[in-house]
């Protein structure tokens, strides 16, 4: 299969594809999606193969706009459609029960399915010329970080999949918040992302984070969110977090473990080191959600072996770095 980079005025080629049951890559403001028709269990099946992804992983569904939410969703609780009003077009994803139409393939074997609009024009569009909401996980090979460019795509999904849609970098850089509910007044989120636990606190009288943002969970698991079972976002190089507060503590202990062909990835505030290679990505947590996967992406092109990496915080919208670090390190941290 030969694999079309379409522009933006082909948006309608690349609808129509969907529509018959082919995968397009497209972009959303977090990262680029994989997308399949998510009512066609056919369709949805050869994301999984195309990914090479794990069948209990659940995938997230991509609507247009609210009313979607009807056809997806057997019921929409009052909590869902404040926190819609508030977040949606936007990196918000809700886990709610799913309707028959939704295959269990689509939901990871679950009787729930996350939802979600996206802001970006490209994806509403594309959603509108498909007819049909779009299943979407990140359009990047299982276990890689995830596309935040179309060449990204391309560079994983090349000769796997019908199309990619070219709609340039992606703003935010991690995937949605994903939460849940577990009663009328408690969120539970499954996922950080750039909606924080802070940004949630105003619209229920709890918000907790999932232990599985933290750490590692059985393997036998069943999870209700993409991202929370298994090693996700790792480039081919080793990325080893460094914890602490000092960045002369970090580099003291990079110069004493540091083998040939290590890099470091710094704060844009660190001082520059002597004697290693290495790269920024950014000083707040928005900063460095937008660069993180890409500068894996940069790390594989230029072979690094190792990557010490100075921990972000675990708050705020730094959580979502902080938990996609660990994932891509299968939650090795060093602390000194």
């Amino acid at each position: 299969m030969k694999t079309k980079l379409f522009r933006l005025n082909e948006l309608p080629v690349a609808g129509e594809l969907i529509a018959n049951g082919e995968l397009v890559a497209f972009p959303t403001e977090t990262v680029y999606g994989l997308g399949a028709d998510a009512r066609n269990a056919d369709a949805v099946r050869a994301i999984f193969t195309a990914k090479g992804r794990p069948a209990d992983n659940p995938l997230i569904v991509h609507i247009a706009d609210f009313e979607m939410i009807y056809e997806i969703a057997s019921e929409v609780p009052e909590i869902a459609v404040r926190l819609a009003k508030a977040f949606w077009a936007g990196p918000l994803t809700m886990v709610l029960p799913k309707r028959p139409e939704i295959p269990s393939v689509t939901s990871g074997g679950l009787d729930t399915v996350g939802i979600r609009m996206p802001s970006h024009p490209v994806a509403q569009e594309l959603i509108r010329l498909a007819g049909c909401p779009i299943a979407a996980p990140s359009a990047n090979r299982s276990g890689k970080p995830s596309p935040t460019t179309a060449k990204h795509v391309m560079d994983d999904m090349e000769g796997r999949i019908a199309g990619v849609i070219d709609g340039g970098l992606c703003e935010v850089g991690v995937e949605s918040t994903v939460i849940c509910f577990d009663d009328a007044e408690t969120i539970h989120i499954l996922r950080p992302g750039i909606i924080s636990e802070e940004d949630l606190q105003p619209f229920a009288k709890n918000v907790y984070v999932d232990k599985a943002v933290y750490s590692q969970i059985a393997p036998d698991a069943k999870v209700a969110s993409p991202g929370m079972k298994y090693k996700h976002y790792a480039p081919k190089a080793k990325i080893l977090p460094v914890e602490t507060d000092s960045f002369s503590k970090f580099m003291d202990y990079v110069q004493s473990h540091a083998d040939n062909n290590a890099w470091c990835l710094l704060f844009d505030s660190d001082p520059k080191p002597e004697n290693l290679p290495f790269m920024r990505y950014g000083d707040d947590g928005r900063e460095q959600a937008h660069f993180l996967f890409l500068r894996f992406r940069e790390l594989d092109e230029h072979g690094a072996d190792t990557v010490y990496v100075r921990c972000p915080r675990k708050d705020g919208t730094s959580l979502s770095v902080y938990n996609r670090l660990m994932r891509a390190a299968g939650f090795e941290v060093i602390t000194v």
